[in-house]
């Protein structure tokens, strides 16, 4: 049966103008000599055994508290490894899952390694260090990568930060809530990214989870130093200072907060503000309260695309056109006057009218989908886009994806595919380019962009031996 091609990642075949695309949618001793000729000195040796005991039991309790330590982490592997196993790509679809699971083999691995090098684990390691090159492990910048794309579908969905971190979207629990060390990650990563609203929204959750942990996941004070700046950074000033004076209530040596403090102290003078009463001798009086961004001035970072409110309001489902344009759109059987249609026509829906947006339903097999996906997996790349200053194929955040291409020729089915959309659109495919297939990953995104050329960049496509682009294909093959 012929259906939609809607996967997740796409595909792309590009005419003369023409772009087809498929979407699919990680010891030593000292020695003194003949001690055993004096009991004086005999005796001098029950000390030494004393002190043996009592680091030999100092040790072994180390020990036995690093094996606790490290059974709960497998427990925890385990659990989520469970619940993983059961449907892999449901719970990857989850971007908290999938946050999650890139953190738990980055940054929470990290301290598993540090408890395990410690003496007896340090084999172990060493051991697993020789055979990482078989082991898939995310780097640090799969950690970022995760980390933005959380808070990329958290903008785009309007998501509340306390919702998220508790494992709640749009008013449904779908994955387990964060930690206190989870939302600082996150708001870690904002940080080093330049990024301090976000930073503010999940150093803020993280404080606010802290108090409820039993077992601590975080340090107050490593909250409050990111949180503070971020506050400060957000313009927020005499937020950031009362934050710092917390901080110091705790660490009063901090270097980097007394330095702060006394600049966030010149900013509010020079704003005329009234400082509180609150010097270095007095920091015990200061009383930590819960954090709360609804007191604050917050600003999201601008990226100056046009577009960028009616993109969010598509991802989001929310009306873009007025009701008179929606009633000028309309479903109906078609043939384009194809003989291959007149007997089984094509289901087509009008989606948008100026520029015209068609959308054919159940045109490609569960086949031709297994076949494409089976080809493309092996060859997938991260995708690039073209500089616009320098011509040049290069990555860029607002494409986030991996691509693989393939030949009419290769295959079959996709020249049946390649064949089908000919009819269809009635455009030459000896002009088009090869099947693009596109597989996008946690928060993949490509932001509103031109699929044509424009300016002075109109003949991109002049290497390729052909004109500008006239029209754009895509196959959607899961959602």
């Amino acid at each position: 049966m012929l259906r939609d091609l809607m996967l997740g990642s796409m595909s792309a075949m590009r005419v003369a103008g023409f772009l087809s695309t498929i979407l699919f949618v990680m010891q030593t001793r000292n020695a003194f000599g003949e001690m055993f000729t004096a009991l004086v000195d005999m005796e001098g040796l029950v000390s030494t055994e004393y002190e043996l005991v009592k680091q030999l039991n100092n040790y072994i309790q180390e020990e036995e508290t690093k094996l606790k330590q490290l059974r709960g982490y497998m427990e925890e592997y385990e659990s989520m490894y469970q619940e993983a196993i059961t449907d892999v790509s449901k719970y990857l679809a989850n971007p908290v899952n999938a946050f999650l699971l890139v953190k738990r083999l980055t940054s929470d691995w990290k301290k598993i390694e540090e408890v395990m090098t410690q003496n007896v684990g340090s084999a172990f390691v060493k051991n697993l260090t020789q055979h990482r090159t078989d082991l898939r492990f995310p780097s640090d910048e799969d950690l970022n990568g995760a980390a933005v794309a959380l808070m990329r579908l958290q903008d785009t969905y309007k998501l509340d930060t306390h919702a998220l971190a508790n494992g709640n979207l749009l008013g449904k629990t779908y994955s387990r809530q964060l930690t206190a060390g989870d939302c600082w990650e996150l708001g870690r990563q904002s940080y080093n990214n330049g990024d301090h609203y976000h930073t503010v929204l999940w150093m803020g959750e993280a404080l606010n989870k802290f108090d409820d942990e039993s077992n601590k996941t975080v340090t107050r004070e490593s909250i409050l130093e990111y949180l503070a700046f971020s506050t400060f950074k957000q313009g927020n000033v005499m937020e950031a200072l009362q934050l710092t004076n917390e901080l110091l209530k705790n660490v009063p040596y901090h270097q980097r907060a007394l330095g702060n403090k006394k600049h966030y102290e010149q900013v509010l003078l020079d704003q005329g503000e009234i400082l509180p009463n609150v010097d270095t001798a007095g920091l015990e009086n200061v009383i930590a309260k819960p954090f709360n961004t609804a007191n604050l001035k917050l600003k999201k970072p601008h990226d100056h695309l046009e577009e960028r409110e009616k993109f969010e309001k598509l991802c989001r489902g929310e009306r873009l056109m007025s009701p008179e344009m929606e009633s000028r759109l309309h479903c109906r059987y078609v043939t384009n006057n194809n003989p291959f249609f007149f007997i089984q026509p094509l289901k087509m829906e009008v989606g948008f009218l100026k520029p015209l947006l068609v959308i054919y339903h159940e045109v490609i097999s569960d086949e031709e989908i297994a076949t494409v996906k089976r080809m493309a997996q092996p060859r997938f790349k991260r995708a690039t886009i073209r500089n616009p200053k320098t011509g040049e194929l290069e990555h860029a955040n607002y494409r986030i994806s991996k691509s693989a291409w393939l030949k009419t020729e290769e295959h079959e089915h996709i020249f049946k595919v390649t064949r089908r959309v000919g009819d269809i659109t009635g455009l030459d495919m000896a002009t088009a380019e090869d099947l693009q297939v596109v597989n996008y990953g946690i928060g993949g995104h490509y932001d509103p962009h031109y699929d044509y050329a424009r300016g002075d960049r109109l003949n991109a496509f002049k290497e390729l031996g052909w004109g500008n682009r006239i029209a754009t294909w895509l196959f959607y093959v899961n959602e």
